[in-house]
Order: C-alpha cells, then sequence, then structure tokens
C-alpha cells in the first residue's frame, strides 16, 4: 500500500492475488463478528429492562406474556426474543420462549458466577466512546477513566462482582501464603484502585475482625462504594476515600488488593513502591491482572482484552504522568520487572481463572 497524490491509500500493483477460499472464510468470520456485535446491544437492552430475569422466572411464555411482565411493547419483544433465539441465547417452540438452566445461569442471574450479561455494558461504553478514542489516536492518546461512559462503571462492577464471589474468599486468598490466619484474627487490608468497592465488601463480609480501606481517584466511583458498603452493613468496618495508587494513606497494611488495575496506571512502578511503604514488614500484595498468551495469536480472550485495553486501559495509563502503558495483555514477565523494580523481593503466580491471574508479592 502506497499513499497517492491526493493524500489516499492506493493497493499496490503487485500486490499477492486474493485466495477465494481464504476470502470466503474471512468474509464468513467477519459476518459472524458483526451479527455478534449488533447483538450485544439486545443484551444491553435484556439485562436493563429485566427481560432476561422474567424469562427465566416464568418459564416458557409467549411474547405477549414477557411483555407484560416486563411492561414492555409486545412488537419489540417479540423481536427482541427473536433475536435471542437467533443468537442461541434462548429456546423457542410452538410460540413459546424458554431460558436453558445454563442460559439463565449467564444471561438471568446476578448471584451466578457464570452472570455474563452485565459484561455488554462495557462493550457498550466501547462504542459510545468512539468518537473520544478517535481523537485520542490522533492527539496524546490519554483518555482519564473518568471520562468514558458510565455504562464502562456499572458494567465493571457488575461483570466483575460475580467472579470476586466465586474466587477471592474461597480460593485466592487460601492461596496466599499466611493471609487468611491473618484476616480470620483482625488485618488491616486495603484495595488501591478500589472501583465500587465489591471485592472489599466481599472481604469484610467474610472476615468480622479485620478492618478495610479502599482508594479510588474516581470521586464518582468513591461515592458508589460507600452507598454499596452502607447497604451490605459493613460500612463500620470498611471505609472509602478519594486518592491515588502513588499518593494513598495509610500503612502497615497486612494485605494490599489491587484488581485488575495496576495495568492502567501511568507510573505502575512507582505506584508498587507505594504500596510497599505501607505494607507491614511481613504484609502481602495480591494484584489480579488478565492471563495472557505465550504469543500474539488469534484468542477470544486475547481479542477481548486488547480490544477493550485500545479504548480504556492504555489510554487511562497515558493520560497519568509517568510514560508507562504496560496495557491489558502485559504479561507475566513484564509484571514481575515492575515488581522487582519497586523492591520486592518475592513473586509468584498464586492462583488464576481461565481469564485472571492472581499474583503475590512480598517486601
Amino acid at each position: 500500500m502506497s499513499i497517492g497524490t491526493n493524500g489516499t491509500p492506493t493497493i499496490a500493483a503487485d500486490r499477492a492475488p486474493v485466495d477465494p477460499a481464504a476470502l470466503q472464510a474471512f468474509m464468513e468470520r467477519y459476518a459472524a463478528d458483526q451479527a455478534a456485535t449488533a447483538h450485544a446491544a439486545t443484551v444491553v437492552i435484556g439485562d436493563q429492562l429485566g427481560l432476561y430475569r422474567a424469562l427465566a422466572d416464568g418459564g416458557p411464555q409467549t411474547a405477549d406474556e414477557l411483555a407484560a411482565a416486563t411492561g414492555c411493547q409486545p412488537r419489540l419483544v417479540r423481536e427482541w426474543l427473536n433475536a435471542q433465539v437467533a443468537s442461541a441465547y434462548c429456546e423457542h417452540a410452538e410460540g413459546r420462549y424458554w431460558l436453558t438452566p445454563e442460559q439463565a445461569a449467564c444471561l438471568a442471574d446476578p448471584t451466578s458466577p457464570t452472570y455474563v450479561a452485565s459484561g455488554s455494558l462495557v462493550i457498550s461504553s466501547n462504542h459510545k466512546d468512539t468518537e473520544r478514542v478517535r481523537e485520542a489516536f490522533l492527539g496524546d492518546g490519554s483518555i482519564g477513566w473518568h471520562e468514558h461512559h458510565t455504562h464502562l462503571f456499572e458494567g465493571t462492577r457488575r461483570f466483575f462482582e460475580p467472579v470476586y464471589r466465586a474466587n477471592l474468599v474461597a480460593n485466592w486468598v487460601p492461596a496466599l501464603d499466611g493471609v487468611a490466619d491473618k484476616l480470620d484474627a483482625g488485618a488491616r487490608v486495603a484495595d488501591v484502585g478500589c472501583g465500587h468497592g465489591a471485592p472489599l465488601i466481599l472481604l469484610a463480609q467474610a472476615y468480622p475482625e479485620s478492618t478495610f480501606a479502599g482508594y479510588d481517584y474516581h470521586a464518582g466511583s468513591i461515592d458508589a462504594a460507600r452507598a454499596n458498603a452502607a447497604e451490605a452493613g459493613v460500612s463500620d468496618r470498611v471505609t472509602f476515600e478519594v486518592a491515588g495508587a502513588d499518593d494513598f494513606g495509610g500503612h502497615d497494611f497486612d494485605l494490599v488488593c489491587v484488581f485488575n488495575a495496576l495495568h492502567e496506571w501511568g507510573d505502575p512502578i512507582r505506584a508498587a513502591r507505594h504500596i510497599r511503604r505501607a505494607l507491614a514488614p511481613d504484609g502481602t500484595w495480591m494484584f489480579t491482572e488478565p492471563l495472557t498468551d505465550d504469543d500474539l495469536v488469534p484468542s477470544v480472550r486475547a481479542r477481548t482484552f486488547y480490544s477493550v485495553s485500545t479504548f480504556v486501559c492504555t489510554p487511562s495509563a497515558l493520560s497519568q504522568e509517568g510514560g508507562e502503558s504496560l496495557g491489558a495483555q502485559a504479561g507475566e514477565d513484564e509484571l514481575r520487572r515492575v515488581v522487582e523494580a519497586a523492591g520486592f523481593t518475592r513473586f509468584r503466580r498464586a492462583s488464576e481463572t481461565p481469564s485472571f491471574m492472581v499474583l503475590e508479592a512480598r517486601p
């Protein structure tokens, strides 16, 4: 490809000929992706209007019955239902629609560890922010977390909370060296980049002898976290403050947590040093980061994380001082570099899920 006299790209005459079979395969791949992208918007609607929940609760029902149960327009509900059937997101026979137990666990039950419907809000925020991201590409690349559409904040909390609920207390804390015993006896815990506070609230509910402090630079998230803690009845032991990763207060923490946030910081080494100083001498830093493949190859996980990182994680890091932008697929070796540069002497992968690594660092 070259640039013509009018400034537009031109195709080189010696470009390799198109393989018809490969072309057809790519067109089919693109068509499937286009369909999935279009369908994602119907998931947002189904989640927000309670259509999936009513479909799961009511059993096999007609479009009119689902419309009546949810107070929605019947004709649009029928079209929405047909879109779900076409995507294998619900079942249909003889004019009635229903969810299988597996579909309900993923689309209708927020308490299920496999509940993923709210992830569509994160994707929705990407599309709503396209113009802003285009401007970042043509500028300095920076977009602060707080500058994104509110779907990102709500979607992040609701998408990750089932993961934390299923794994944090049952699997991740027990995998850390001696941390569960400290929490049982009464420990001081911090969550840096706490967002809406879901993991810290879960820890507070599981370990009533311990105290917890959450920090996030985004004031709106701190307001939401305080409200969530009050609703959960743990405000007496959980506090939330507006503060950044490299200037939050507090010291002698037995455990500092960072959930999927390190790669969004402009100076991760400086932040890691601050975390090290905030730890007790025998304290533990636990942080989670997305899993990566050994090589840059096509994969569903990598597609998701690289795409979200293009819109959210990397611009967030570029909006801050420091000059680093790890991205959501930094990988364990790059994370080890950050940890060791910050002065930690022990580092290991303590646990993992199909999508995330749980990493442990000690002074």
